[in-house]
């Protein structure tokens, strides 16, 4: 039996703001550039009936570097970069929330799913107009792409990403109102908040489980990254059939339940396993990147005064 972990978590009161807020922007603006293709990836092969276009997500990854180039697979990121900061808020939200709930629980599953459920509600504020107009974007470089705005197709090349935004947006408020920027944002929460249910009770039980058979000088952090990753692929495999409904509905012109049926009727139970692949390949690295980062980032942000008491 190993010995027993002297291990006390990093909480919101120990660290500055100010180094957390600065270095873990640019930190998460980093993972979302190594990481932007396979979600590009994702949402194409979410988006196509079938195997219209594309055979599976090496297959998607070949032909839009053939015919789009490396900017066919960062079509839409500048606009998709503004979610980062629903990750502030995301970030910001579940410490305060599980410093709140710690006061009446020690159970960590039950703080980080309530923590969790919590943030997720207030990131999709920030994501959803995002992703809406994002989405488009990376659709509308496929060839033959007819989404629900009529986006003419460009012949040969890709237009900037700022000038295609304006033309998408004008568009979505012309069709939709203020609401079109909202659309499938109770399909993002019906994905989002199981998605953090899953992975925040599933991580600390990965973590828990893998540090009773690692030696006790192992540091934690080792742990925390692979259990990081292996949360992920938890969470992704549960949440996938709602993440494909979510994709359809911000860029198609259906409600959940009649994206549902539509796809079951279509493409049977089968459809609603697309893009799972890509999901985990882009999910997985990231849930490693972010929680070494995340721990990481914590130690930096550390107050002077905890350093000494305080362990990763």
């Amino acid at each position: 039996m190993q010995a027993e972990r002297n291990i006390r978590i990093i909480e919101w009161e120990d660290m500055d703001k100010k180094k957390f807020y600065s270095v873990g922007f640019l930190m998460a603006l980093s993972i979302r550039l190594a990481v932007y293709p396979i979600i590009l990836i994702r949402t194409r092969l979410q988006v196509q009936k079938g195997r219209t276009h594309y055979k599976g997500t090496s297959d998607a990854f070949s032909k839009i570097l053939k015919f789009e180039g490396i900017r066919g697979l960062y079509r839409g990121f500048l606009v998709n970069a503004f979610t980062l900061i629903s990750g502030q808020a995301y970030v910001t939200t579940y410490e305060l929330v599980r410093m709140y709930v710690s006061r009446y629980s020690d159970n960590n599953a039950v703080k980080s799913i309530i923590a969790g459920g919590s943030a997720s509600i207030v990131a999709q504020s920030f994501v959803v107009p995002s992703d809406v107009i994002s989405q488009h974007i990376m659709m509308a470089g496929q060839k033959g792409y007819r989404g629900r705005l009529e986006m003419f197709q460009i012949p040969g090349t890709t237009r900037r990403n700022f000038g295609q935004a304006k033309e998408i947006i004008v568009n979505i408020f012309k069709i939709d109102g203020p609401r079109g920027f909202y659309r499938g944002y109770l399909a993002a929460l019906l994905m989002y908040i199981p998605h953090s249910a899953v992975w925040w009770p599933s991580y600390h039980f990965f973590a828990e489980q893998i540090s009773k058979w690692t030696p006790s000088e192992w540091p934690h952090l080792i742990i925390q990254g692979i259990a990081g990753p292996m949360a992920a692929i938890a969470a992704c495999t549960v949440t996938n059939p709602m993440d494909v409904i979510k994709t359809r509905v911000q860029v198609g012109d259906k409600s959940i339940s009649d994206t549902f049926r539509q796809l079951l009727r279509e493409e049977g139970a089968w459809g609603f396993t697309k893009g799972l692949t890509a999901r985990i390949l882009s999910t997985a690295p990231t849930a490693l990147a972010l929680v070494v980062g995340y721990e990481t980032l914590k130690k930096i942000s550390l107050k002077e005064e905890f350093v000494a008491t305080r362990h990763w």
